[in-house]
């Protein structure tokens, strides 16, 4: 046992603040760099949620050695460098499927990402500097201030540009799910305000700016907070009623075709011959060992049908041809018309098709993906968005509502559009029940698959309704109001999952009710706290 051992917590937390404090040039950047990427442990699929502990009081140590705004910024870059460098690896995946074409952007993905979105880290961290300055955030009010920097700069950085507000850190509360039932009370913005902030606590621990005792009782206050909002989660988790829609059978389709192939001529029929055949297979029986009904919604994944079908009569009988009696089949599939000024548009489409081969419903994807689906600096880049095969999709007309005869009312999303909180509904014409198809064959065997089926999970619970997901190499699942996983069908396995629709509970949640203005009343209070502590002072 050395002679650190044997001090005392705050003293040992005091010798690491201060050698990171110490830190300067390289080491300090890439001291950051290193616990940016640390952070990224605490998101799915590792959900190493203590790591937090560690990254953000070592981040905020850092920047206490900074005297320039240029150094709050980069202390703060690299953080997120590290963090998003880590966190968004699999992006590049995308680019491997036709790697002739795409070589070029393969350093633009892997690194220009990360870069962009580093920004974000680096902003709030220059904000947090310059707030310190002030004398702003004193003693215990540094990591509530830091933690309203922090999260100030996660939003913008969901909905500047678009928008992209992947991996927050509230997602790592996926995997516990009683503490996930706050986003239903303020949304993944809040609980990434609750996370960072009571990661953050025990860099107040060495500050002599507090006393030892108000700071472990800082930090304890914190983890009660946490414990309460568990607690009152599992009293929601207890009284959920786990009833399902009467006389609603689902098959979710996941025909596990390789990207590859998913466009190749010479494969497309085979492709689409391969969601009929799992169609038509005979249904599951129930857990029980009875025969089941045979299911009245098939939902086959995004773009599973590479054909107009709205203008392709043979297709849309191929598809009537595995509808039971009564039913529909939902696809996702491209669209195409003719704009006002003559020109032809696609679309990145949802179709519904009925027993007799007529197309019911239609739906358009809104929110496409940058450089994907569309190129967003076309003057500067003269190529073709990479999802579209060279071609451009254009954009739907926004959240919408779908009623098709008895099945519950839904609302479509296509892949990235689930991932931007208070956006995937019409509130005026509120669904029961959220549908996404999506194709993260793009992604491979990564991390990538993983962390939008958490993202699914929290808009579960943020809006209050179920969610039901056919991904074409996976995940596909039926997601319940609480975030529970009812049905799962892993990465890369090729099958049908038969089902049931859990029923919406009665009532809106009330993020659901009211968005992100939640977030921003604790966003607001977080900063007036912080200064309330600078006139203490």
């Amino acid at each position: 046992m050395t002679a650190t051992d044997t001090l005392p917590v705050p003293a040992r937390l005091g010798r690491v603040s201060l050698r990171l404090a110490a830190l300067g040039g390289w080491r300090r950047l890439a001291a950051a760099a290193a616990l940016g990427g640390l952070a990224t442990f605490a998101l799915p699929p590792a959900d190493l949620l203590p790591v937090l502990l560690v990254a953000f009081p070592g981040l905020i140590w850092l920047l206490d050695g900074v005297r320039t705004r240029k150094g709050a910024f980069a202390v703060g870059w690299f953080f997120g460098f590290g963090h998003h460098l880590l966190g968004l690896y699999w992006v590049s995946a995308a680019l491997f499927t036709d790697i002739e074409r795409f070589w070029w952007a393969l350093p633009l993905s892997a690194a220009g990402l990360p870069v962009l979105m580093a920004m974000f880290c680096g902003g709030a961290t220059l904000t947090f500097h310059l707030l310190r300055r002030r004398g702003i955030g004193a003693g215990l009010a540094r990591p509530l201030l830091f933690a309203a920097c922090w999260c100030l700069w996660e939003w913008l950085r969901g909905h500047v540009f678009t928008g992209f507000p992947w991996n927050l850190i509230g997602y790592g509360w996926v995997g516990v799910l009683p503490v996930l039932q706050t986003a239903s009370l303020v949304g993944i913005y809040g609980l990434t305000l609750v996370t960072v902030l009571v990661a953050s606590l025990p860099a107040a621990l060495p500050d002599p700016d507090t006393t030892r005792r108000r700071a472990w009782t800082g930090f304890a206050t914190g983890l009660a907070l946490l414990a309460v909002l568990g607690g009152w989660g599992a009293w929601r988790l207890a009284g959920a009623v786990d009833e399902p829609v009467p006389g609603l059978r689902l098959r979710l389709v996941q025909a596990a075709i390789d990207q590859r192939l998913k466009w190749a001529p010479s494969e497309r029929m085979q492709n689409f011959q391969s969601h009929l055949a799992l169609s038509a297979a005979p249904p599951t029986d129930l857990p029980s060992g009875r025969p089941a009904p045979p299911p009245n919604l098939i939902i086959w994944p995004e773009t599973a049908v590479p054909f107009f079908v709205e203008d392709d009569a043979r297709v849309r009988q191929a598809i009537a041809s595995v509808i039971p009696t009564g039913g529909l089949l939902i696809t996702g599939a491209p669209r195409t018309d003719l704009g006002a000024d003559g020109e032809r548009r696609y679309y990145n489409g949802m179709v519904a098709v009925d027993g007799s081969g007529t197309a019911v419903a239609s739906y358009d994807k809104f929110h496409l993906v940058p450089f994907g689906e569309y190129m967003p600096l076309r003057a500067w880049l003269p190529v073709g968005a990479i999802a579209g095969n060279g071609a451009e999709f254009s954009p739907g007309p926004g959240p919408r509502t779908l009623h098709l005869g008895a099945i519950p009312a839904f609302s479509p999303l296509i892949c990235y559009e689930s991932i931007f909180p208070a956006a995937v509904v019409d509130h005026a014409d509120r669904p029961q029940w959220l549908l996404n198809l999506t194709n993260d064959a793009w992604y491979g065997r990564t991390a990538g698959p993983h962390q939008h089926f958490a993202i699914n999970q929290v808009r579960a619970v943020e809006e209050g309704v179920p969610l039901v997901r056919a991904a074409n190499t996976g995940i596909s699942g039926v997601v319940d109001a609480y975030g529970r996983v009812q049905h799962l069908l892993g990465l890369g396995e090729r099958g049908f999952i038969d089902t049931t629709l859990p029923k919406a509970p009665e009532g809106v949640t009330p993020y659901a009710r009211m968005g992100d203005w939640i977030f921003c009343i604790m966003l607001l209070a977080g900063f007036l706290a912080s200064m309330a502590s600078r006139h203490r002072s």
